[in-house]
């Protein structure tokens, strides 16, 4: 792999997302310089349901993805004629969405005889961190290896160890929610909208974080999470209050789950970070745009870390761009039979 990586190649990737309910396309140059990056929310659509309505999200991606791809080829000034590959996500995520962005993927494969490069969801928010927009005056470093990755999103929470590009391997990770699944159901306990992770948030800036002592599961001997036993914690105070009839410290009881959730993600991820020796780590995923858990890793000195602007923390093309683009100068790309994979693990993709 070393050998390849001298011969890195100024290639253009044209990268389509669709593993949820964002449709996405972007447009990426030599592996980090970002030319455009376009995304079709659903969340309006989804809010009336409290969550992801699977059908409703695949045909809404039928309904978007052409133009979201031709208005990411504009942007970038440019055409299919001028790019070097085509990546696409080809799991974890929904079935039916993911087949989508799948079947555009392989037609403009197909129909412009371009490489085809199936990435993985999770790598791809990884590489989250190695992206910059064109017009960067000063580009900064990318990660440097060995690299300590939190992924932190509505369906997965993992500590991953990289190497070297496109080698992982896995820590740990949740025993039940995810963090972001979490922040979701107490925010509609809470009464709050979807999705939870805003909600939660705006509703903590003006609560006491020290309201409310909720528990944080530690885990002693390995790397996994648990935050079952803190939204349990929270729902019992909850009905407690109830009971006696006080009317509920929205904000305080806010501010304190989320206190908990945050302090236990960088105190095990600092732990690791100390245990494994690595020179950087980076924090991606959708929770890595709560501002709390941003500045708790920022506010520490003793490793660098990489968290991808607010707009690159959910679901993009960007990223899998990013990823598609070492996949591709290391020769992983894929024939136009590949399936998509639902339940695709990422220690599995190297």
């Amino acid at each position: 792999m070393n050998a390849i990586k001298k011969n890195f190649l100024p290639v253009r990737i044209l990268a389509i997302e669709s593993s949820c309910d964002e449709t996405a396309a972007a447009v990426l140059e030599n592996g980090r310089v970002l030319l455009s990056s376009v995304i079709a929310s659903q969340i309006e659509i989804h809010q009336q349901y409290g969550g992801v309505f699977p059908e409703v999200a695949s045909r809404q991606h039928v309904r978007t993805v052409y133009s979201i791809v031709d208005m990411a080829l504009q942007q970038a000034h440019m055409s299919l004629d001028n790019m070097d590959a085509v990546a696409v996500t080809r799991g974890p995520g929904l079935a039916g969405s993911l087949v989508v962005g799948m079947n555009m993927a392989k037609g403009i494969a197909l129909g412009k005889r371009l490489p085809l490069i199936g990435v993985n969801h999770l790598e791809s928010h990884i590489y989250s961190a190695w992206l910059y927009q064109d017009e960067t005056p000063n580009p900064p470093e990318p990660p440097e290896f060995p690299i300590l990755a939190l992924l932190v999103s509505g369906g997965h929470t993992e500590l991953i160890i990289m190497k070297d590009h496109l080698v992982y391997q896995r820590l740990g990770g949740t025993l039940d929610d995810a963090a972001g699944e979490a922040f979701d159901k107490i925010a509609r306990l809470f009464g709050l909208a979807y999705p939870g992770g805003p909600s939660i948030q705006n509703a903590a800036q003006t609560g006491n974080k020290n309201g409310f002592n909720f528990p944080r599961a530690k885990l002693e001997g390995s790397w996994d999470f648990s935050f079952s036993g803190v939204k349990t914690s929270v729902l019992r105070t909850v009905r407690d209050l109830e009971k006696s009839g006080r009317p509920l410290p929205i904000f305080d009881l806010a501010a304190s789950f989320q206190e908990s959730v945050v302090d236990i993600l960088f105190q095990k991820t600092i732990q690791a970070a100390k245990e494994f020796k690595v020179k950087n780590i980076i924090v991606a995923g959708g929770v890595s745009a709560n501002q709390s858990l941003r500045e708790r890793f920022m506010s520490q000195k003793e490793f660098p870390v990489f968290i991808p602007p607010l707009k690159y923390c959910t679901d993009n093309a960007a990223m899998v761009a990013a990823a598609g683009y070492y996949r591709f100068v290391y020769g992983k790309t894929d024939s136009l039979d590949i399936d998509v994979l639902p339940t695709w693990p990422l220690t599995y993709t190297s």
